[in-house]
């Protein structure tokens, strides 16, 4: 596939500048369909992000993933194939964050309101949003999955992979990426050399403990495996009043 932006990277103080996609480096095929609320986000047939389908006719995502005439793609596992499994529905209204903004890093999330509601089956559900608040310790394992690149640097990968992550300090994120991490809104892992998401995965979810915590925002640009540069991840219980009102309808932003 091909991710168009897809991850975010900094460009003032580390000298980063925003990337074009991300996906899996290492770590394994997913189980197809395993994942039925994973969305491939694409732009005339190629994949620009990912993205979790959160009602039948919602889908949360990146706001940095945001561009005209998306079509979203559920029930997926090999996006090169016309699966039978698989359902295309175009967007019919984008809601990226009203506070973000494309040159900072903050805020970055969007919902996607469909033109129809997706059907519902084996291969397509729904994830629920998570309902507490819930701090995460260091070291947890969590999962994070994408079509992005298999290697630092080389194609996209057709097919849904996979890999683990763990949660970074929030003291050791504030470190490395300095103003740019804030603690109320992100979430960081730690991911080896051989493993994490990369340029295609934006958009896409953060499972802990079997529960979505985050959403895939930005890595180093240089080099997305680089281990001294934890990953990062928009938290997505700090925005449920503002999902909520959307999906209401009680905010046109």
């Amino acid at each position: 596939m091909y991710a168009y932006h897809a991850v975010f990277v900094l460009q003032l103080f580390f000298c980063f500048t925003e990337a074009t996609g991300s996906s899996i480096v290492g770590g394994k095929v997913s189980e197809p369909h395993s994942k039925a609320y994973m969305a491939s986000l694409q732009v005339n047939r190629s994949h620009r992000c990912g993205g979790i389908l959160i009602r039948k006719d919602f889908v949360l995502t990146a706001a940095h993933c945001k561009s005209e005439k998306m079509t979203v793609i559920l029930g997926a596992h090999n996006i090169s194939k016309r699966e039978k499994s698989q359902q295309r529905i175009k967007v019919a209204k984008f809601h990226p964050h009203p506070q973000y903004k494309d040159e900072e890093f903050s805020n970055d999330i969007m919902l996607l309101k469909l033109q129809h509601n997706a059907q519902l089956n084996k291969y397509v559900k729904v994830l629920e949003l998570p309902k507490k608040k819930e701090n995460l310790p260091a070291k947890t394992k969590c999962t994070v999955a994408g079509w992005g690149q298999t290697v630092n640097g080389s194609h996209m990968s057709d097919v849904l992979k996979e890999t683990t992550e763990k949660i970074e300090s929030n003291s050791r994120c504030k470190h490395i990426w300095k103003d740019y991490f804030q603690t109320e809104v992100m979430i960081c892992t730690k991911h080896g050399q051989k493993g994490g998401f990369c340029w295609g995965d934006s958009g896409g979810p953060l499972i802990c403990k079997k529960k979505l915590e985050g959403i895939v925002a930005y890595a180093y640009k240089h080099n997305c495996t680089n281990p001294k540069y934890p990953h990062v991840f928009t938290k997505v219980h700090s925005f449920l009043p503002w999902i909520e009102k959307v999906m209401q309808g009680k905010t046109t932003a």
